[in-house]
């Protein structure tokens, strides 16, 4: 999540935020991945919700047609991604639902929008970042759906992350 985090940052998170609202574009979440983790955690940026079209074109991410400002983004992605044809396209090639979370074509409400219960995240190092570009989407609860934890492990979104606590001199509110 480098520059928004640093490897040395605590981070506190609201474990109550998705109780009370859905992830949101821009949020910081913190969640099971669908990829082993030994049972860490992730954290990434929300960058598209449940309806969502997402486009990276040369290196520019598109939500629902318009540009997103990314004043985070520590540099632009080196790959294109949409989502289409009921998966993620990177660089024009599926991503295989044998190795990433991408559920079956009966659970998309439009081959071209991010089903309900998933989201697209992505680190703000896009192109050193272990994220949806690699392993499909976030799932937001129950059985992963498909990739190398299906039906074996439980997907959770955990919280919200609000601020970065230590060393003090990162000490800030996250937005």
């Amino acid at each position: 999540m480098i520059p928004t985090l640093r490897v040395s940052d605590t981070v506190l998170v609201d474990v109550a935020a998705y109780r009370l609202r859905a992830p949101r574009a821009g949020d910081l979440a913190v969640f099971m991945p669908p990829v082993p983790s030994r049972g860490m955690p992730f954290i990434k940026r929300v960058i598209g919700v449940p309806g969502d079209t997402i486009r990276i074109v040369d290196g520019v991410l598109y939500r629902d047609g318009k540009t997103v400002p990314e004043p985070y983004d520590n540099e632009a992605p080196q790959y294109d991604l949409a989502v289409e044809r009921d998966t993620i396209v990177v660089d024009g090639t599926p991503l295989d639902p044998a190795v990433a979370d991408i559920p079956p074509r009966a659970m998309w409400q439009a081959p071209n929008r991010i089903p309900a219960g998933f989201y697209l995240v992505l680190g703000d190092n896009r192109n050193y970042s272990d994220d949806s570009h690699l392993w499909g989407f976030a799932q937001f609860s129950g059985p992963f759906v498909a990739g190398p934890l299906a039906h074996r492990r439980r997907a959770r979104f955990i919280g919200r992350a609000v601020m970065i606590a230590w060393p003090l001199d990162h000490l800030r509110i996250i937005r």
